[in-house]
C-alpha cells in the first residue's frame, strides 16, 4: 500500500509538498523522479518485497513504475509465463508483464491497484485501475497539462481548482460523489476497470474499459445450488489464501458478528497460526462482539474487542471528515476510523467483508427488488404506495418491521428511476427538491439508471449492478480507504477477488435471496466454518447512533458549522430549510433528519478546511 502522485507539463512548486501530503500512505519511503515532461512521485508502505529491490519509481527494461495496491497472484503469474528475476515484487511483476503482454496483462490481475506506468520508448503514459476501485486514483486535467494523485487532499492543493457547485448539489441528493465526479472543476476520479493511454508529447488521452461486472451480470450461470456452494468456496479460499500468502508481514483480520468477516477469518485462521482479529464495541449500537467472539473461540485466534466511547467525538470528528479530501455523509466512517486505528497497533495488513453485500445481496432492501420491479412499477403500485406513504405516521425505530414497509412504499411510490434509486439507498433529498437553489442534475447516474434498466436481467440484478457501482465505488471503499490508511494500514478484501467478480453476477436471483432471507448462498456456505448463532444474523454493518449525536455529542460543532452566516450549502439549498430541520419543524424520521444534518455538515466542514 502506497500512496502515488505525478503531473505531465506541470511544475511542482517543492517535491516536500507531496511527500508531506501523502506521507501517511507511505511512511517507510518516499522517492520522485523526472523523465522528460513527466514527474512521479511515491511514497511506500513496504508489505511485500522489503528490501530496496521494492523501492519505488521501479525501473526496468524502459519502463517506469509507480503503483499502489497489491497484486495477489504474481508469483503465479511468473510460473505462468516462465517470468524469471531476482526480487519478488508485485511491482516488478507488473513490468514483466507489461513487457510481454502490454497493457492487456490486467486481465491477468488479481488485486487491488492503482498505478502509472511510463513505457519511455513510446513516450505513453498508462493510469489504470484495479475491477472493483479498492485504490484511488483522481486526475486534473487542463489543456496539456496532466496531475493525478492517489487523493485529493493533496491535489487540491497544488491544482487549486475551482468548486463545482452543481457536483455538490448530485452529492447533496446522492450522498456521495457518483463515478467520475469530485467536488473540483476540472478533477475527475479515475472509474473502476478503466485506464487512461495518455501521449505524454501530444496529450491525446484514451479513457478506455478493461473490465465492466456489468458483462458478468448479462450472463446466467446454469450450475446447481450445491455446485455453485461448492465452487464459491473453492475461490473465497483461494482468494483469501492470496491475501495472506502475499504479504510479509502478519495479516490480521476484521471480526464483526456477521457472516462475511466471519467466512474470511474463518478460512484466514485455518490457514495462519493464531490470526489476529478485531471487533468494535460501542455504545448505542447492536453489540456484536458475544458473536465475535465465538468465531475467534472456535478458530482460536488472537482477539482484541476494540471499545469505542467516542468521547473524543466532538474534537477527532473533523479530522476524520477533512482525510477524505470531498464531502463525505457516510456515518460509519466515523468507527472505521476507530477500528483501523486500534488495530494499527498490532498488524499493518488486515482483511474484511467488503463487497459481499453488494454481489451477494446482503441488505433487507433487496428482497423487495428481488419480488417486485419497482424500476418499472405498473400504475397501481405507484398510486397506491404514495396514498399509503402520505397518510402513514413517520417511521423512526431504522431496525423496525414497519420502517422497512414504510421505505419500500416510499420508493415504490416514485416513476422517476433517480428517485427511485436513491429513496432504495441513501435516502435523503428525495421528496425535498423543491429545497434546493442549485438543481440535482444526476446526469451521470441517470444515463446509467436508463441503459441498465434496458437490460434483459431482474430488477434484483439491477440493483446489485447499480449499488456496486455507486455504493460500493464512490462510498464504501473509500471510506475504508481513507479509515485505514489514515493509520497507515493496508486493508485486503478477498470478497472482491478476480474469480469472485467474475463469477457471482450471474448467480441464480433464487441463490442470493431466498423468500425474505438475504444472502441465501453465503449463508449456506457459512454452515460449514460458523457457529449457528450467526448464520442467521440480519445485516447490521456499524450502526452508530447517528441521532443522538446529531442532538447531543456532536451538537454544538454541527450548530456551530450549520448555523454559520457564511455557510456553503446556502449556497445550494435554502438555508431556512436545514435550520427547520435543526429545529425540528420538518415531518421527517429522526434517523432520515439526523443523516440528512451529518451530510451537510461534512459538507461544511470539507469546505472550511480547504
Amino acid at each position: 500500500m502506497c500512496g502515488i502522485f505525478g503531473s505531465i507539463n506541470y511544475k511542482i512548486p517543492t517535491e516536500s509538498q507531496i511527500f508531506e501530503g501523502l506521507w501517511h500512505r507511505g511512511p517507510d519511503e518516499q522517492n520522485f523522479k523526472k523523465i522528460n515532461n513527466l514527474t512521479l512521485f511515491h511514497t511506500r508502505l513496504a508489505i511485500q518485497d522489503l528490501s530496496v529491490a521494492g523501492q519505488q519509481p521501479m525501473e526496468y527494461k524502459g519502463l517506469v513504475i509507480v503503483f499502489n495496491g497489491e497484486i495477489y497472484n504474481h508469483m503465479e503469474l511468473r510460473l505462468k509465463y516462465g517470468l524469471k528475476e531476482k526480487s519478488n515484487s508485485d511491482t516488478l511483476t507488473i513490468l514483466l508483464l507489461f513487457g510481454l503482454l502490454g497493457i492487456k496483462m490486467l486481465d491477468e490481475l488479481d488485486g487491488m491497484f492503482a498505478f502509472a506506468l511510463y513505457d519511455t520508448i513510446n513516450r505513453r503514459l498508462y493510469l489504470a485501475r484495479d475491477r472493483s476501485g479498492k485504490k484511488p486514483l483522481y486526475i486534473y486535467s487542463k489543456g496539456d497539462t496532466i496531475v493525478f494523485s492517489s487523493e485529493l487532499n493533496i491535489l487540491y492543493k497544488v491544482t487549486l481548482p475551482e468548486i463545482d457547485y452543481a457536483s455538490l448539489s448530485d452529492y447533496l441528493y446522492l450522498g456521495h460523489h457518483y463515478r467520475k465526479s469530485t467536488p473540483y472543476k476540472l478533477i475527475n476520479e479515475l472509474e473502476n476497470g478503466h485506464y487512461l493511454r495518455i501521449d505524454t508529447l501530444t496529450g491525446f488521452t484514451e479513457d478506455i474499459t478493461w473490465f465492466k461486472i456489468e458483462t458478468s451480470y448479462n450472463v446466467n450461470n446454469q450450475s446447481s445450488y450445491e455446485d455453485s456452494i461448492s465452487h464459491l468456496d473453492t475461490i473465497l479460499q483461494k482468494a483469501v489464501i492470496r491475501r495472506i500468502d502475499s504479504s510479509d508481514l502478519d495479516v490480521g483480520s476484521f471480526l464483526s458478528g456477521g457472516i462475511d468477516s466471519g467466512l474470511v477469518t474463518a478460512i484466514a485462521a485455518q490457514h495462519t497460526s493464531k490470526l489476529k482479529t478485531f471487533t468494535v464495541k460501542m455504545p448505542g449500537s447492536f453489540d456484536e462482539s458475544a458473536l465475535a467472539q465465538k468465531v475467534a473461540d472456535k478458530y482460536d485466534t488472537n482477539h482484541t474487542i476494540v471499545e469505542i466511547d467516542f468521547s473524543d467525538l466532538q474534537n477527532d470528528i473533523e479530522k476524520i471528515l477533512i482525510n477524505h479530501g470531498e464531502p463525505n455523509s457516510d456515518n460509519s466512517a466515523i468507527p472505521s476510523f476507530y477500528v483501523a486505528k486500534a488495530a494499527k497497533k498490532h498488524i499493518t495488513v488486515v482483511l474484511n467483508g467488503d463487497g459481499a453485500d453488494e454481489l451477494f445481496g446482503g441488505y433487507r432492501r433487496y428482497v423487495p427488488f428481488k419480488h417486485m420491479d419497482f424500476f418499472n412499477p405498473n400504475t397501481i403500485t405507484k398510486i397506491s404506495s404514495q396514498i399509503l406513504s402520505n397518510i402513514l405516521p413517520v417511521a423512526n425505530n431504522k431496525q423496525s418491521n414497519y420502517t422497512y414497509i414504510y421505505r419500500l412504499l416510499k420508493f415504490a411510490s416514485y416513476s422517476d428511476l433517480v428517485k427511485i434509486y436513491c429513496s432504495a439507498s441513501s435516502d435523503l433529498f428525495v421528496g425535498f427538491e423543491d429545497q434546493f437553489i442549485v438543481k440535482p442534475e444526476m446526469k451521470a447516474l441517470t444515463e446509467d439508471l436508463h441503459r441498465i434498466n434496458e437490460y434483459p436481467i431482474s430488477s434484483l440484478k439491477k440493483i446489485l449492478l447499480l449499488d456496486f457501482e455507486s455504493m460500493l465505488f464512490s462510498r464504501l471503499l473509500p471510506k475504508m480507504d481513507i479509515a485505514t490508511m489514515a493509520h497507515s494500514l493496508e486493508g485486503r478484501s478477498p470478497f472482491l477477488a478476480k474469480e469472485i467478480l467474475e463469477y457471482a453476477p450471474g448467480l441464480n436471483d433464487n441463490y442470493k435471496i431466498k423468500n425474505i432471507q438475504t444472502k441465501s448462498i453465503l449463508r449456506d456456505l457459512s454452515k460449514k466454518y460458523l457457529p449457528n448463532d450467526l448464520i442467521s444474523q440480519p445485516k447490521r454493518g456499524f450502526e452508530v447512533p447517528l441521532k443522538n449525536w446529531v442532538d447531543n455529542e456532536l451538537k454544538d460543532i454541527m450548530d456551530e458549522y450549520l448555523l454559520s452566516t457564511n455557510s456553503l450549502y446556502s449556497k445550494i439549498i435554502k438555508r431556512d430549510f436545514i435550520e427547520n430541520l435543526i429545529a425540528k419543524k420538518i415531518k421527517i424520521s429522526d434517523e432520515r433528519r439526523a443523516k440528512i444534518l451529518f451530510c451537510v455538515f461534512s459538507l461544511e466542514v470539507w469546505y472550511k478546511n480547504l
